[in-house]
């Protein structure tokens, strides 16, 4: 076959198959007496094999290597172009996600496009101080979106607050108490990685949508159940009691707990009602009561008891005085020094 019928069967132009002529990857076998170039079935099955390996990625110098050294171990090679590719990906990524910000950022003209582009860099940035930098003087000029995504992926506590502060900022308050949130947080809180879902619920936690995170009151890193019961609770819903008296038990945040669970008595909630479950875990086997014997039943109570004093009510100081009675010093001792802080008198 001539080189225009080769061209029209194979769709590789006559300028592409003479350039591979010239390098002697796919050189014709023979001319004609008229001096055209002559492509025999050998010569077609090569150029096939050329242009799968170039769909490849491959270069024209990989591909001569593959074909004419039979002895040519190709797994090295192809782990080269699946490493390149995977950069080329990632960088396309970012840059898809890079416009998609700008985009977001609704600018009216060039001039606004800039400044965008030059924070979003910087939060891109190797250098922690520059990315803390570029969160602080960010002013709402980044979307919601770029920031939670920012956030989900930082790694330094000092550059996450100034992030989760900035991200405060750009919701505005009217979108906060309406619970709204990057689609990026939501998806974030179920996610495999436990350092990303800790990211999501301190994130969420942060700008108040409260209503997010209790699914995430049963997570099963302490952590995440932890940042969501505070926040639960602070907004005064009673679903976060649980959990709160679970840490109070573990001494998981057990102070900060303690507090919420007293505001949420003097708010709304019955403190009978919490106090009867407070004391329940004095006595009822389970989980929390095998954790406590893990850390020592003594150190339980009286985390217990600190909890008990944050309550207001008689049923608290019912209870007070029956841990003052406790065979444990430090418990007794404790109790009773809460009793006489609440003018409850003695045991």
């Amino acid at each position: 076959m001539r080189i225009g019928e080769v061209a029209r069967l194979s769709g590789v132009s006559v300028r592409m198959l003479r350039h591979y002529d010239r390098l002697g990857l796919v050189v014709p076998s023979s001319r004609t007496s008229a001096g055209y170039r002559e492509y025999d079935d050998g010569d077609v099955r090569r150029l096939f094999h050329v242009e799968s390996l170039r769909t490849l990625g491959m270069a024209l110098s990989d591909i001569t290597r593959v074909l004419d050294e039979p002895s040519f171990a190709p797994t090295e090679l192809v782990d080269e172009l699946i490493e390149a590719t995977r950069q080329r990906l990632a960088r396309e990524q970012r840059l898809l996600d890079r416009l998609r910000r700008v985009r977001a950022s609704e600018p009216a003209a060039w001039p606004d496009v800039f400044p965008v582009i030059a924070l979003l860099r910087g939060l891109d940035s190797d250098d922690a101080s520059r990315r803390h930098r570029v969160a602080l003087e960010s002013g709402g000029r980044i979307g919601p979106d770029a920031l939670a995504e920012a956030l989900l992926a930082e790694t330094d506590p000092n550059v996450a607050g100034a992030l989760r502060w900035a991200l405060e900022w750009a919701l505005g308050p009217a979108l906060r108490r309406s619970g709204g949130v990057p689609a990026a947080l939501d998806e974030a809180l179920t996610a495999s990685d436990v350092d990303i879902r800790r990211r999501a619920a301190e994130a969420v936690a942060a700008v108040g949508a409260t209503d997010r995170l209790v699914p995430a009151l049963d997570d099963p890193d302490r952590a995440v159940r932890a940042v969501s019961a505070l926040a639960v609770g602070e907004s005064g819903d009673a679903r976060a009691v649980p959990a709160l008296l679970t840490m109070v038990v573990e001494g998981d945040r057990d102070v900060e707990a303690a507090d919420v669970l007293g505001a949420l008595a003097r708010r709304q909630l019955p403190a009978e009602r919490i106090c009867t479950e407070l004391v329940a875990l004095l006595d009822t086997p389970g989980v929390p009561q095998e954790q406590a014997r893990e850390q020592g039943q003594e150190a339980v109570r009286v985390r217990i008891v600190h909890a008990l004093a944050e309550l207001p009510g008689e049923a608290p100081d019912t209870a007070l005085r029956r841990l003052a009675r406790d065979p444990a010093r430090r418990v007794a001792v404790t109790a009773t020094a809460v009793l006489r802080v609440r003018g409850a008198g003695g045991p």
